[in-house]
């Protein structure tokens, strides 16, 4: 009708361009919310209102975002810092088996791994409080008696098959007599790897300093040592050297397994400051780690793909890994008796400590699982 005119709604942006777009109010709040016509009070003009109102909109999207910030940082689980003595060993893949399974989330944990280059750089790491739980070695107990603030929590694995003894593949030694008196590389002063080579000098009847050591740290460095003629041999773990082997450039020597039967490879390390105000985390965590290693006897080709990325081996050499390291580890984490002998005793043969320390003192089997 003449003088009546159509009242035209504006469309939102993203309705006149036929796709949904920004509209008036952001990306973040989904879709432009239209205005609906409705009908004037009386002796009112026309009047427009948002249908639903945009303070509902605000509100029903900020209870939608903190309700998923909530439940995402639930399932993040509780922070544990977790150090590994060596960055690329076999020993301490559970952890990273238990991590990228859910498992340890299962137990309602976040853990976050680092590697360092030896059980002293693990100890210091530790004494900083930069880390809540140390995967390190049995000998690796003689720091609490020299005041680390520490307490071993869990025996993980029994006899030492982790490690092999690598020589260059120049034939210069042939048998473990060639390197009587020749520098051979360890991680630290204090390690497993020491503690191993003084025992096969005191095995062979050369006292405890038949060999040369020299403290390189990692393994990789080890290994780059002995390539380069630095050092005559070096204390590596196995899947390492397998690797240098399968490069041609060297051969492994011995293996340890018969060195030390009774003995306590790695143990798992707590910081005091965990231990008093982080408990129920740690007994999840020993808790994980052991569902990890049930979980790793049966299911081989999951445990290879993941222990390839940590050892950086591939397939057939992490899986020949596997095979021989698997029976290193114990399923509840008790202590052996006979192992802390052989480790108090030789604190002092090797001239760690001056005295046989009290084993009682160094350890708690407080967060390992109750017996059934």
């Amino acid at each position: 009708m003449r003088g009546h005119r159509r009242l035209l709604l504006p469309l939102p942006v993203g309705e006149r361009a036929g796709v949904r777009g920004r509209g008036r109010l952001g990306p973040k709040l989904g879709r432009p919310t239209p205005l609906t016509p409705t009908l004037s009070p009386p002796g009112g003009g026309g009047a427009f209102e948002a249908a639903p109102s945009l303070v509902t909109s605000l509100t029903i999207t900020f209870v939608v975002a903190a309700t998923f910030l909530f439940a995402a940082k639930a399932r993040a689980g509780n922070l544990i810092r977790v150090g590994n003595a060596g960055a690329v060993a076999f020993s301490f893949v559970p952890t990273n088996v238990g991590k990228d399974t859910g498992i340890f989330a299962k137990h309602n944990l976040n853990i976050e791994i680092t590697g360092f280059g030896g059980d002293a750089k693990l100890q210091q790491a530790m004494a900083a409080d930069a880390v809540d739980v140390g995967l390190g070695s049995g000998p690796g107990m003689a720091f609490i008696v020299k005041g680390a603030p520490v307490k071993a929590i869990a025996d993980i694995a029994g006899p030492p098959l982790i490690f092999a003894l690598a020589v260059r593949a120049d034939g210069s030694v042939k048998t473990i007599d060639d390197l009587k008196g020749r520098k051979v590389g360890i991680s630290t002063v204090g390690s497993a790897t020491s503690w191993l080579m003084n025992e096969v000098s005191r095995q062979q009847g050369w006292g405890f300093d038949g060999f040369e050591q020299v403290a390189i740290g990692d393994n990789a460095a080890r290994l780059a040592a002995l390539k380069a003629g630095a050092i005559d041999g070096c204390v590596v773990d196995v899947g390492s050297a397998h690797n240098f082997v399968e490069r041609g450039d060297g051969r492994i020597l011995m293996r340890f397994g018969d060195v030390a039967k009774d003995f306590i490879m790695h143990v798992v390390f707590a910081t005091d400051t965990a231990i008093a105000k982080k408990p129920t985390d740690l007994t999840n965590f020993i808790a994980g780690w052991f569902e990890t290693v049930a979980y790793m006897r049966q299911h081989k080709a999951e445990t290879v793909t993941i222990a390839q990325k940590v050892i950086g081996a591939d397939e057939k050499t992490t899986s020949r890994v596997y095979d021989e390291l698997m029976p290193m580890f114990t399923d509840n984490g008790h202590f052996n008796a006979k192992a802390l002998t052989v480790l108090q005793r030789s604190f002092v043969e090797m001239k760690i400590l001056p005295t046989e320390p009290d084993m009682s003192k160094l350890y708690t089997e407080a967060f390992l699982p109750k017996a059934d």
